[in-house]
């Protein structure tokens, strides 16, 4: 699998929610990373989640998409 993390507000807009929901509630869950049969939504909700259900540390991407959801904010 070779998915890129979402690190930047206009991509993280593309998202479908729903999926993304689908995807965080699994992975805070502890449920495995899913495969290639999983979208990108729902590998960027499994990811959080994961994170957020403290099976796996933050990583710098995660970071990196933080940083910038919070600059983007500032300049509205």
């Amino acid at each position: 699998m070779s998915r890129q993390p979402i690190i930047n507000a206009p991509d993280l807009s593309e998202l479908d929610e729903a999926e993304v929901l689908e995807g965080y509630m699994d992975g805070r869950a502890g449920d495995p990373e899913p495969g290639d049969n999983r979208s990108l939504s729902y590998w960027h909700g499994w990811r959080n989640g994961a994170v957020d259900g403290g099976h796996r540390e933050k990583d710098e991407a995660q970071a990196m998409l933080a940083h910038a959801v919070l600059a983007k904010e500032v300049e509205q």
